[in-house]
């Protein structure tokens, strides 16, 4: 896999991360690293503090795959950093093409996934409806309204972390759905050091166990293991629904009242998507899947 494929992989990702209720996990899944980056997560371990203690740099860089994450995180970064105001923007000025178009992206990304599972029985089948319930009623949450503990930090941390590397799962939507999303874009604007470096402890443990749980359940029990992503990733979609209500409830586009509903657009916008992961699998998909 060259660092170019790599690093636009990331920047992917970076883009998925923006949007409050899409993962950077389902870029990964549908761009064919996935497995490849739980591997690598879960490979920062006590052997590779012993190597780095040692001394052997060199050693430890290599049983990290430390070149592969470092390009990785490198396209996240700048993702983030060149494209989120621009789609921020999009969001707040044209939210029904945005919406759609990753409504295509994930119903596609679902269908690929779905073909992975290599089969369904009565046990694979359950495990993926209960994830598709559990990923779709986060809709109907209502944020929560907190005062953040210092502790809590080191939890969202934690969850937030666990939720991006998920398919289907977005990390900023559950922040905001336990009530520290604020905390935490307060404690980044304020530069509140303490509650930052807790954040990140509770990312840091939360990744490399958590990473480790996946990669385990994608080797040892494969197909419940990817009956549930394609769940998550089902599920989802009721959170990018583009047509809502004022207070966030789905409608169909004949009942939208908020402004012209541009159906037309907007099923361009999903082809568009559908067509941009027909193009991904067809190029990345095969070489470093769940495989």
């Amino acid at each position: 896999m060259s660092d170019l494929g790599v690093f636009l992989r990331g920047m992917l990702m970076g883009a998925a991360d923006v949007v409050p209720g899409v993962s950077g996990g389902t870029m990964a899944l549908i761009t064919g690293i996935y497995h490849t980056l739980l591997r690598s997560i879960s490979s920062i371990d006590i052997h590779a503090a012993r190597l780095v203690l040692r001394g052997q740099l060199r050693e430890a860089w290599g049983h990290i795959n430390g070149r592969f994450l470092a390009v990785l995180v490198a396209g996240i970064g700048v993702s983030i950093i060149s494209l989120a105001q621009l789609i921020l923007w999009t969001m707040a000025h044209h939210p029904l093409p945005l919406w759609s178009f990753f409504f295509g992206l994930i119903a596609a990304s679902a269908l690929v996934l779905q073909r992975q599972v290599g089969g369904y029985n009565l046990a694979s089948f359950a495990l993926s409806f209960l994830a598709a319930v559990f990923a779709a009623s986060f809709v109907f949450w209502v944020p929560a309204d907190i005062a953040a503990a210092p502790w809590m930090f080191f939890g969202a941390g934690f969850v937030a972390i666990c939720a991006m590397i998920l398919p289907g799962v977005s990390g900023s939507l559950l922040l905001l759905l336990i009530g520290m999303y604020q905390p935490v874009l307060g404690a980044l604007k304020q530069l509140e050091f303490v509650s930052i470096a807790l954040f990140m402890l509770g990312a840091a443990a939360g990744i490399t166990s958590f990473s480790r749980v996946l990669t385990y359940l994608l080797e040892h029990k494969r197909r419940s293991t990817v009956a549930v992503l394609t769940g998550f990733l089902w599920g989802s979609l009721a959170m990018v629904w583009p047509w809502r209500e004022s207070e966030g409830d789905p409608v169909s586009p004949w009942s939208y009242t908020a402004g012209e509903p541009n159906i037309l657009l907007c099923l361009c916008c999903a082809a568009l998507g559908i067509a941009l992961v027909t193009l991904l699998q067809s190029r990345w998909g095969h070489e470093h899947g769940l495989s």
